[in-house]
């Protein structure tokens, strides 16, 4: 990098550091930087330095410095944030569970979850160092709190006993059988990177309908979203993805003929674990093990 090139991209750091007010909780500009640097590696690794620039840019700043400096155990980040997502992490909550007591149980575990009351070493363990400001932090935090409220409603029901589920006339599916790996391994490349780039928000859409078949009155619920905000961002998803993996496909050696009879693959065919890479994030929620239905992958349906 030539000595122009550094300093404008010095500048380029000093403006974005001044714009997070992360100064404000004690984040450094070394520390701030070293966090730009670790989200663009996971997110655009390969863009050159105008498209890591703009990247950067349009992430949120100010949320993405209060978040980190409250996984690092700032009280003022604390106070902040207690003053501006409290209420709204309790009316979260209460929207979710429609009750009182337990929306207040689980407001207050995932609290205790983002404050870091467990630790490792001596280290807080928070799951605000998860949040990479690509959204909204309220989104994100709808979509944790939501994913919490799966989590224990799927634990509750694994407690009750096999005698009682029978009872209740529930059929026990035979587990899927193993994905066989299909002859061109630029298909899985292409759809790995495609789902790499989405938001955790988007991930866990897709997961909730595609493998854990939610209705879109569920995820919407979950959300905090109508239910015709959730088929739509459905419809853009797998638009979006199909597009995406069509370019990512071309740029490996396809043909446009060749990418678009790939497309035409079963997902079921391919080696690559969906599954891991919508809930690639260790923070981000975990789902059943049905698969994605093959055309849903591709043609951007909804039904």
């Amino acid at each position: 990098m030539t000595s122009r090139a550094q300093s404008e991209g010095a500048n380029v750091g000093s403006e974005l550091y001044a714009r997070s007010g992360a100064a404000a909780y004690g984040v450094s500009a070394e520390q701030f930087a070293a966090l730009l640097e670790e989200i663009q590696k996971k997110y655009v690794a390969n863009g050159s330095e105008e498209q890591k620039a703009d990247f950067c840019a349009a992430l949120r700043l100010e949320e993405l410095a209060l978040a980190r400096a409250c996984a690092m155990g700032n009280e003022r980040a604390w106070e902040d944030f207690i003053s501006r997502y409290r209420q709204k992490l309790r009316g979260m909550a209460l929207h979710i569970t429609r009750d009182g007591a337990h929306a207040a149980d689980l407001a207050d575990s995932l609290f205790a979850d983002l404050y870091g009351v467990s630790a490792r070493n001596g280290v807080r363990n928070s799951k605000l160092v998860f949040y990479t400001g690509r959204g909204s932090l309220e989104g994100w935090l709808r979509t944790v709190m939501a994913q919490e409220f799966i989590n224990r409603y799927r634990k509750q029901k694994r407690s009750v006993s096999l005698e009682e589920q029978t009872e209740e006339g529930v059929q026990f599916a035979a587990k899927d059988p193993e994905p066989v790996s299909i002859s061109d391994q630029r298909l899985e490349t292409a759809t790995d990177q495609a789902l790499a780039e989405l938001s955790a928000e988007d991930r866990y859409t897709l997961a909730s309908y595609y493998l854990d078949g939610r209705t879109l009155a569920e995820i919407a619920r979950a959300l905090g979203l109508h239910e015709s905000s959730v088929s739509r961002r459905l419809d853009r998803l797998s638009s979006g993805l199909r597009k995406r993996i069509l370019a990512g496909l071309r740029e490996l050696g396809m043909s446009y003929a060749q990418a678009t009879e790939a497309l035409e693959a079963d997902v079921r065919d391919m080696s690559l674990d969906l599954r891991s890479r919508l809930t690639q994030d260790p923070g981000t929620p975990t789902f059943n093990s049905r698969k994605v239905p093959a055309r849903r992958a591709g043609d951007g349906s909804t039904d």
